[in-house]
């Protein structure tokens, strides 16, 4: 579990500048991403699936959160790093004491389930958010439709979502 919790560290640094990159998340995306976590917990959806819900949410605090900080001038090195380590390590630690993750028998291709879907979902939606810009900044800083900030990162946890169910059904 140590090599997992380190992973994980390591991931959410490589991760990080993702959030800051695509800024801040708009709140309607957030609301979508929290009653998508809501209802896979309420439908006893695998947990990678549900973690890959959990690292949207997380990408939407980081982003509000190094922007909040700007917003007050607190300025130090690494502010992004240093607030993405901080976040997630805010809800993996308790995770990991109440033994929600780190059950040797609860794993998808050797890593907990909870933490591959946070990776993955780290990296999907950070990417997600990364085209929106591009396309917008392509179409002459204009979305090309309405609520593309939230479509397109939402979309991708869908896909990964689907993607995600066939994986851990089959496995």
């Amino acid at each position: 579990m140590k090599s997992q919790i380190k992973l994980l560290v390591f991931s959410s640094a490589i991760l990080a500048p993702l959030s800051v990159l695509a800024q801040p998340v708009c709140p309607v995306c957030t609301v979508a991403v929290c009653a998508g976590l809501g209802l896979a917990r309420w439908l006893k959806i695998d947990d990678t699936i549900t973690g890959l819900w959990v690292a949207g949410l997380l990408i939407a605090v980081v982003g509000w959160t190094v922007k909040f900080l700007e917003k007050r001038k607190w300025n130090f090195p690494y502010r992004t790093f240093v607030t993405a380590v901080v976040l997630y390590l805010s809800v993996f630690i308790p995770l990991y004491l109440t033994k929600m993750v780190g059950d040797p028998l609860h794993q998808l291709w050797g890593i907990d389930k909870l933490i591959l879907g946070v990776l993955v979902g780290s990296l999907g939606f950070g990417l997600s958010l990364l085209l929106h810009q591009a396309l917008k900044k392509k179409n002459n800083d204009k979305v090309y439709f309405p609520y593309q900030k939230v479509i397109i990162p939402v979309s991708a946890l869908l896909i990964l979502s689907v993607a995600f169910y066939f994986v851990t059904k089959y496995c």
